[in-house]
Parts: C-alpha cells; sequence; structure tokens
C-alpha cells in the first residue's frame, strides 16, 4: 500500500513549503546566486576583522548569537548594547544567516558595540506571539545579567547596561515595536532601553498598498511574502 501524498497546503516562493502534515521546508529554491545571502555562519570565539562571535542558550532555553568587538587593555569603557531582531516574516530566517552576520559584525566594530541576536521561533511552528515573546526574554536576560542574576562575565564586565538599542528589519522592526511597547510596562532598573529601530517594519493592511502592488518584486521581497 502506498503512503498518502503529503500535499503541499502553502508556499512562499523560493522560501518556504508547508505540507499537510504539519511538517516545514525551507530548502532554498530561489535564484542559485542570492543562496549564500542564507548561509549558516558559525560561531567564532576568535576575532576575525576585530569581531568575536558566540552563541549561548540561556537557562530558559532561548539560543543568542553575540558579537563582541576586539578592545585593548587599557580600554575600560563600557560598551553599548545592541539587541537584533531578525526579520523573515515570522516564518524564514535565522540569527546567523551570512546577511546577518555581515552587517552585524560590521556594526560591532564601526560603533563599538555589543550585538545580541536572539533566534527567534518561527511561525507556522511557533505562531504569534512567539517570536515576540523571545525578543522580550532576551532583554529580560540581559537585565538579569546587569542584576547579576545570570551569568555571562564577559558582558557583565564590559558592557553598559544603561544603553540597550532595540533594531530589527521588516518583522524584526515589528518585534522592536511589540518589545518596545512591553518594556514600556516593565521594571527593567538597572538596564535601560535607550533607543528603538525599527527598519522597514512589515506593517502590512489588509489591501495592498501603492507601493507594494508598484514596486518590483525581488528574491527577498514579493508580494506573496507581505
Amino acid at each position: 500500500k502506498m503512503a498518502p501524498e503529503n500535499k503541499i497546503v502553502d508556499q512562499v516562493s523560493g522560501w518556504l513549503t508547508l505540507y499537510e502534515d504539519g511538517s516545514v521546508d525551507r530548502s532554498w529554491t530561489g535564484p542559485p546566486e542570492v543562496k549564500f545571502m542564507t548561509d549558516h555562519v558559525p560561531p567564532h570565539n576568535h576575532f576575525i576583522d576585530e569581531v568575536a562571535t558566540e552563541d549561548i542558550t540561556t537557562s530558559d532555553g532561548l539560543k543568542l548569537r553575540i558579537y563582541t568587538p576586539e578592545k585593548q587593555e587599557n580600554d575600560d569603557e563600557k560598551l553599548p548594547i545592541i539587541l537584533h531582531f531578525h526579520g523573515g516574516g515570522f516564518c524564514i530566517s535565522e540569527a546567523d544567516w551570512y546577511m546577518y552576520y555581515v552587517i552585524y559584525a560590521r556594526l560591532a566594530r564601526a560603533a563599538k558595540a555589543v550585538v545580541v541576536s536572539p533566534y527567534l521561533r518561527r511561525a507556522p511552528e511557533h505562531r504569534l506571539p512567539a517570536a515576540c515573546d523571545d525578543g522580550f526574554a532576551a532583554l529580560l536576560w540581559l537585565q538579569s545579567i546587569a542584576k547579576g542574576e545570570s551569568n555571562h562575565p564577559w558582558l557583565h564586565d564590559h558592557a553598559d547596561f544603561s544603553r540597550v538599542f532595540l533594531i530589527g528589519d521588516s518583522s524584526g522592526g515589528n518585534v522592536v515595536h511589540q518589545v518596545a511597547a512591553r518594556a514600556g510596562d516593565t521594571p527593567l532598573n538597572p538596564l535601560k532601553v535607550a533607543g528603538a529601530i525599527p527598519i522597514h517594519p512589515g506593517f502590512c493592511r489588509a489591501e495592498r498598498s501603492k507601493s507594494e502592488l508598484e514596486k518590483p518584486e525581488t528574491p527577498f521581497l514579493t508580494l506573496d511574502m507581505a
């Protein structure tokens, strides 16, 4: 007896296929010349171009990618923290993709800041508000380090928890909005959110906007992704 066909329920062209049994295939099927942007970059605890990276998992099971810029021995200045939320329509990308590694390694070096980027849970396996919950959990984890309740000696000694900036692109911009709103209702001392930077957040309307209809599609932004 043949196994029943696992029918396709939904697709995001090039990015994601959802099957009837609930399984998800995120194999890249778009133009091969841009696939490298989705390649996973392993962490490196040695400095490459003055930046080291590490992946950690908190006691609550939240995985984070951390970028630390190289410091001189006599440099005692504490570094601001950039808390980054990756985009991907809440269902696609990950914190260790090459496209994010290139941007945030460069930002950590140029801004002399620590970058912390949680691996946000993705739909449809983890429906909203899972990604927003993870973003806020990352902020609370930073607070717990500032208070000495969680252990990350380098961050505790070198990060300035009074200068935490939220940043995110696309759906990550939505997470910035949600985390900032929650932060406004939550005592975070001694941590302070000093700023929030949503980069082209995905605040979509029920009807297609003029720009959505007129702007040419690209492998990284199609109408069925909006």
